[in-house]
């Protein structure tokens, strides 16, 4: 009698998505169908072009957010080593940990504004982002806690006493950067859904440079240390907070900002579950490779292991920023094409895309396996430690490959709005399979810090397999009918006439 009543509800379902796929009609400014290698090639061409136009200026901006904590940890180092070490705990434990998980809840926004921009509903952009910004916040109410009680806290997984004082000081002096996170996340997603990428670049710059001129003046020639270090690092983030918020503000954006509403209140826990998807998504990748270095400091011979991986994750981590270029651009235009009804466009920039990084990715691996015996001397002067990064250039090699495609696709999920499923996905391949895998290659095989990055670094290729496999199936057609019941959902309305005048107002 139960599985009747399943059938109809069964057959309901499939109805349903076969009516809503077969309705949907696609926008007439959709690319044609490519049917030889001239239109192959060529439509990559337009397509190249429209990538690198977000992706390059992206790629700058990551890599100049990432430089003011790497500036203030060498300037930190002139003035002593527990500055350093307080600076480099709170950095990567602390401020990394909220860094990971608001930039995963914004990432809602990408999913979100991005549709939204192509539909042409271009009023609720504003609304989209004052809404994670009461997310946001909130949610950094409760991280602050985690500042206030960081000495403690890194006492709890085995910091030295003396680091883990200066560290927690430094952290409770650090709460400014944490809500400026708050605001400048959904401010970048607001941003990048509107193609607006350039301008985040130039600020991006101009705050490198003046964090770098005040650190020296503050923590060196005033001899404020890690007081001064704390100052420079909060104004910096709140520069590029400020100087975004003036930039919109000044009527840039046109209808996207139409000043603060209530309508930032409604719908609010639909919202956070959203965010919430994509911080789980995003965390899952990003604690992932920590975990790597943690395990290995429990290896024999811990301080040479520890200090190999650590010279390659620092290399991996700045190839990862050209990664996640890629993957807010490939993000823009996936939920750009799809809020606009053009489903083969947005399949064709996810081949693009995901060619091109895995291009690029094998480029960067060349490099250095060419330069394997040279490039360990630049970051030691231990015989061991760089004997033992030449070991791992090899796999090294191969997670940039992996790590170049890996971000693009996330990206495709984020603008198609697949986080939930993306985060699942990331829960098996990783930490039910890719770390027992290490772990047990590493312990029980003994085959050290190499078999646990091997076992992990499979975990990383099931999951991007599992991701060119969902990709590989997805019914773009029917993608694009969410996209636009999502936009409906969210408090728009799709008119396709009234999108065409939208966009060529922009």
């Amino acid at each position: 009698m139960e599985q009747n009543n399943k059938q109809p509800l069964l057959s309901h379902f499939r109805r349903s998505i076969s009516s809503r796929s077969s309705s949907f009609v696609a926008d007439e400014d959709d690319i044609k169908p490519i049917q030889s290698p001239r239109d192959f090639f060529g439509e990559f061409l337009v397509e190249s072009k429209k990538l690198w136009f977000l992706a390059g200026p992206a790629i700058f901006t990551a890599v100049c957010q990432y430089s003011l904590g790497a500036v203030t940890q060498v300037f930190a180092g002139h003035v002593g080593t527990i500055e350093l070490a307080a600076v480099s705990v709170e950095n990567s434990v602390v401020a990394g940990f909220s860094f990971g998980l608001l930039l995963g809840m914004g990432s809602a926004l990408e999913t979100l504004c991005g549709q939204a921009f192509g539909a042409g509903q271009l009023d609720m952009l504003g609304v989209y982002m004052q809404r994670s910004w009461v997310i946001l916040n909130t949610t950094s109410l409760g991280l602050m806690f985690l500042y206030i009680f960081a000495t403690p806290l890194l006492k709890l997984i085995g910091q030295t006493p003396e680091i883990s004082e200066a560290a927690g000081t430094f952290a409770v002096w650090m709460i400014p950067q944490l809500f400026a996170y708050a605001m400048v996340f959904p401010l970048a997603k607001f941003l990048q859904a509107q193609s607006k990428m350039m301008a985040m670049a130039v600020i991006g710059a101009a705050a490198l440079v003046l964090h770098m001129i005040f650190s020296w003046l503050l923590m060196i020639k005033l001899g404020m240390g890690l007081v001064g270090a704390a100052v420079v690092l909060n104004a910096s983030w709140w520069f590029i907070v400020g100087a975004q918020l003036l930039y919109i503000f000044s009527g840039t954006c046109g209808r996207a900002w139409s000043g603060f509403s209530w309508k930032a209140f409604h719908n609010l826990w639909g919202f956070v579950k959203l965010s919430l998807a994509s911080a789980i998504m995003l965390c899952l990748e990003t604690w992932y490779f920590m975990a790597l270095i943690l395990f290995a400091g429990y290896l024999k011979n811990a301080e040479i292991a520890v200090d190999a991986l650590s010279i390659c994750m620092n290399i991996l981590g700045w190839t990862v920023m050209v990664a996640i270029g890629f993957n807010a651009a490939i993000s823009v235009r996936v939920s750009n094409e799809l809020g606009a009804a053009r489903p083969r466009m947005a399949k064709f920039s996810v081949v693009v895309a995901s060619i091109t990084s895995v291009i690029i990715g094998l480029l960067m691996a060349l490099v250095l396996v060419i330069y394997r015996r040279q490039y360990p001397d630049l970051f030691s002067d231990s015989v061991e430690v760089t004997q033992a990064v030449y070991v791992l250039t090899p796999l090294l090699g191969v997670s940039i490959v992996i790590n170049s495609l890996q971000p693009t696709l996330s990206g495709v999920a984020i603008g198609a709005g697949w986080q939930a499923y993306v985060a699942y996905v990331n829960i098996g391949c990783y930490y039910l399979f890719g770390i027992p895998l290490g772990l047990g290659m590493g312990y029980t095989l003994e085959m050290g810090v190499t078999g646990i990055w091997d076992g992990m670094l499979s975990g990383t290729i099931v999951q991007t397999c599992i991701l060119l496999w969902m990709i590989y199936r997805t019914n773009w057609n029917k993608e694009a009918s969410i996209a636009g019941d999502r936009i409906k959902e969210w408090g728009g309305k799709v008119d396709p006439k009234e999108n065409d005048a939208e966009h060529q107002v922009c």
